[in-house]
């Protein structure tokens, strides 16, 4: 999940059409409005018709009907009566081509994955991310401190046990769900479909309980020129087109410690140099991040990096550029952006990383200008961490906010998640708790119309003794 810099006051944004009148029926979603460019013509050559190649835990082999998966009633696959085969009406590039599906799930979880983590790793340890070097700062010659084994920097570790795999239970739940989102997810289909499919997957594999495990903010599947913190509100009828380029970022949580992972989504081939250049750019930020190095020595690495790319797009070339109001972020407990920024361009704050801080560090690029503004119809929403108590007049608001303490506490969350918590006729009560301060709305964060973006994001943890990349996968 982005963290927006503070350049400009945060207005509170609802979505288009919404009555103040708290007895108005909730208003339904408009879509963006904006449609991707059509398909392109068939050619007058006949080809040869093609049997529809289905992926199941990353092998992929031509099904007959009888045998075509049916993913927990989705709309990722159809069912057909027996003896037709699919004939699919163009050609769509499936995400293993990317390498997004190339890892498989462990033999113990189900089909679609619905077993949770904790069941499969009984013993309590979880598998654990990458582990590499500590970046240094600019001009340190001293690397003796960087891999340490000294008695003290495993202790430290040891004291730390229970978060680390509470970290790794949250980050396995990510990449197995993940990795069936990879597998599912097709042009045609709704974002509602997409986003509710993942979500829940991702319950059940994290073994979602109150606050203890759970999700830890609503999934973004933000599209084309839109950077970030867009999803779905009820009666959002978008359907994900084979032209779209869409970022999917998701999080999971267990006792409040936040994995925020991410990756982009292009069925066209010819997205695939913006996404090369993301990718490179958000790991050239987990290289150079360590205990001690400043945190601007991170934005000017990933810069250089993302802005050495460009791209060709129907034979025009744009430079990649970051999108500089966008940055990573510290993560506390319960605490998605914890105060910490980790910009992406040259410059922003010199603060150093410290030890068994955990960082998202996430970049974004874009053929636009480089910069995004708040847009309408805003999802995301999260309880001011900072408040601790605004008295309320209406008793509505009263209920509303008791609502969100017990299902979200200071965790992010969307409008379909307050409806699946019983909430009703709640925007007037939404309205207010955002005007006092106690929730600050987070709107969908666009560049300028026309352009594309893509996201890649990874957390990671600075152990004493090494870094590890907590959510690194096969995948990305």
């Amino acid at each position: 999940m982005a963290t927006k810099a503070k350049d400009e006051p945060k207005d509170t944004v609802f979505q288009n059409g919404e009555e103040d009148d708290d007895e108005e029926d909730d208003v339904a979603q408009a879509g963006d409005g904006a449609t991707a460019d059509g398909a392109k013509k068939k050619k007058k050559k006949k080809k040869k018709k093609k049997a529809a190649v289905a992926v199941v835990n990353g092998h992929a082999g031509t099904e007959d009907a009888g045998n075509v998966p049916k993913v927990n009633g989705s709309a990722g696959f159809k069912e057909l009566p027996l003896g037709e085969v699919i004939k699919p009406a163009m050609e769509i590039r499936g995400l293993a081509s990317q390498g997004l599906s190339e890892f498989p799930l462990p033999k113990e979880q189900s089909y679609p994955p619905r077993k949770p983590i904790n069941e499969i790793y009984k013993n309590g340890k979880y598998p654990h991310g990458e582990e590499v070097p500590h970046g240094r700062p600019r001009g340190d010659s001293d690397d003796t401190r960087r891999i340490s084994s000294n008695t003290d920097a495993k202790t430290s570790e040891s004291m730390n046990e229970d978060m680390y795999q509470d970290l790794r239970r949250a980050a396995e739940a990510h990449r197995q769900t993940r990795k069936y989102v990879q597998n599912f997810i097709k042009p045609g289909m709704t974002m509602v479909e997409i986003c509710e499919e993942l979500e829940a997957t991702s319950r059940a594999t994290i073994a979602e309980k109150g606050l203890e495990a759970g999700l830890a903010f609503p999934t973004g599947c933000s599209l084309n020129h839109c950077a970030a913190h867009y999803t779905p509100n009820p009666g959002d009828k978008r359907v994900l087109d084979v032209n779209d380029i869409c970022k999917i970022d998701f999080g999971t949580h267990v006792n409040g410690r936040i994995i925020d992972c991410a990756f982009t989504v292009a069925f066209d081939p010819k997205y695939d140099q913006m996404l090369r250049a993301v990718k490179d750019a958000t790991n050239t930020g987990i290289k150079v991040a360590g205990i001690d190095v400043p945190l601007n020595e991170l934005g000017e690495a990933i810069q250089e990096v993302m802005e050495s790319y460009e791209i060709e797009l129907d034979g025009k070339v744009y430079p990649i550029k970051c999108i500089r109001n966008l940055n990573g972020h510290l993560i506390g407990q319960y605490r998605i952006h914890a105060g910490k920024t980790v910009p992406i361009v040259k410059g922003g704050e010199t603060t150093r990383m410290e030890e068994n801080e955990i960082y998202a560090i996430e970049t974004f690029g874009t053929t636009g200008k480089g910069t995004v503004h708040d847009d309408n119809d805003c999802s995301h929403y999260m309880k001011n961490f900072d408040v601790d108590y605004v008295p309320l007049r209406l008793a509505k608001s009263k209920h509303l906010l008791n609502t969100i303490t017990e299902n979200f506490g200071t965790l992010a969350w969307c409008k379909r998640w307050l409806e699946r918590a019983g909430a009703e006729k709640y925007l007037m009560s939404l309205r207010d708790l955002c005007d006092k301060g106690i929730v600050d709305p987070y709107p969908p964060l666009v560049d300028v119309k026309g352009c594309i973006t893509a996201q890649y994001e990874h957390t990671i943890l600075l152990r004493p003794t090494c870094k590890e990349v907590v959510s690194r996968g096969t995948d990305y």
